[in-house]
């Protein structure tokens, strides 16, 4: 496991990423896209749960998704390493019949029984997990703890966001960096996890390298 410890946001840092992250055109056409693949895979899924299902979204960050997440019809688990990330959650989902937020590393195991839920979302994550044990922790985790659904999006590896990212870091440097996956490294990994790889959907196919992906459990 990585020996570098994230550093969890406060309530100002928390504010604030939320106000700039996606406020640029190009950032809220990547969120427009990201919300409208969930929004669809997520109604499709709670008719095959029992109603209503129950969903956890790790890490939930500010609680992006939360409302999409109530609106499909599941209950919602906000779990985060950030307390600031998590009450945030709790209030972007404040029209839930079931708020409850949890501060978790999810790099360590999970603090829920086996089969817990029907359905866990981790989005945004993959791509800052840098090694095939990380990510095999990761996986095996959300496994253990759903009962059969799985959505995770990843980078996979495509040249144009590649050049992209590699102009971006001459012309602007950062520490910042991305993880970015070969579809047969991917559906490897989820198949040592247990799961098949059900479904995929690119955010912008050809242009950027974040897909969503859908993974069941093999019985």
């Amino acid at each position: 496991m990585s020996s570098s410890k994230p550093i969890p946001f406060n309530d100002q840092q928390v504010a604030e990423y939320e106000r700039r992250r996606y406020r640029g055109l190009d950032q809220r056409l990547v969120h427009w896209r990201e919300t409208r693949i969930l929004s669809r895979w997520l109604k499709d899924l709670a008719r095959t749960s029992e109603f209503p299902g129950l969903c956890l979204d790790a890490p939930c960050g500010y609680g992006r998704f939360s409302q999409h997440i109530l609106a499909s019809g599941f209950n919602l688990v906000s779990a985060d390493l950030s307390l600031s990330m998590v009450k945030r959650a709790l209030k972007r989902g404040f029209n839930g019949h079931f708020p409850i937020g949890i501060v978790i590393n999810l790099l360590a195991d999970f603090p829920f029984a086996d089969h817990s839920f029907d359905l866990v979302l981790s989005l945004r994550f993959f791509h800052h997990l840098h090694s095939t044990e990380e990510r095999q922790h990761v996986l095996v985790e959300i496994g253990r703890v759903t009962t059969r659904w799985a959505i995770v999006s990843f980078y996979r590896k495509q040249p144009l966001h590649e050049l992209q990212r590699k102009l971006r870091r001459w012309l602007r440097p950062s520490p910042t960096r991305i993880s970015m996956l070969s579809l047969a490294t991917f559906s490897r990994e989820a198949a040592l996890a247990g799961f098949r790889l059900k479904k995929i959907s690119a955010l912008w196919p050809g242009l950027h390298a974040q897909h969503f992906a859908l993974l069941e459990k093999i019985e």
